[in-house]
């Protein structure tokens, strides 16, 4: 498998889950309160929840394996800053995956819809998160220049020309 770049390749995912999470588990949830799904749909979302932690764990070691490459270029503070907000991203979307569980095993009840409604309630927390992660890694990216971290130029160079302007190449029309 191709490692390099592996860390925004994966971090897509658990993204796009964050923000679709809480339409898929209001959606579910609507149509179980109404009688259209029963219980047993709402796996369905426990497990895309799962898919959601799952590669958010994926996301956050590939992260920490390209660390160091990256620290070379970006201050370690601005890196750390996109690592805590992964670690609270990770760890709220496993809290809400746990409190997914309860409605399946508990009895029908205020109970049951308690807890369900908390987990709805929990993706919205988790779709924050996640923008906050999002946000940190694209200044990363776009402002702290890590994606410098993987150019195959050597350093200090660019793909412009030392005037400013983009190499053209050798020409002989001149």
């Amino acid at each position: 498998m191709d490692s390099l770049l592996f860390h925004p390749k994966v971090v897509h995912l658990p993204i796009a889950l964050a923000i679709l999470m809480p339409f898929i588990t209001g959606g579910a949830l609507f149509a179980w309160w109404k009688g259209w799904f029963d219980r047993r749909t709402w796996a369905a979302v426990l497990l895309l929840q799962a898919v959601l932690v799952g590669s958010g764990i994926v996301a956050m070691n590939t992260g920490e394996r390209e660390e160091d490459r990256v620290e070379q270029v970006v201050a370690e503070r601005h890196i750390e800053t996109h690592e805590e907000a992964a670690e609270v991203f990770v760890w709220a979307s496993a809290v809400v995956l746990l409190l997914m569980g309860l409605p399946l095993a508990l009895p029908d009840g205020r109970g049951r819809q308690a807890a369900s409604l908390g987990a709805l309630l929990g993706t919205l927390l988790v779709f924050g998160l996640g923008y906050r992660v999002g946000e940190a890694g694209g200044k990363l990216v776009y402002q702290h220049g890590a994606a410098q971290a993987y150019t195959t130029h050597a350093a200090g160079s660019t793909l412009l020309g030392e005037g400013g302007e983009a190499d053209e190449g050798d020409s002989d029309d001149e």
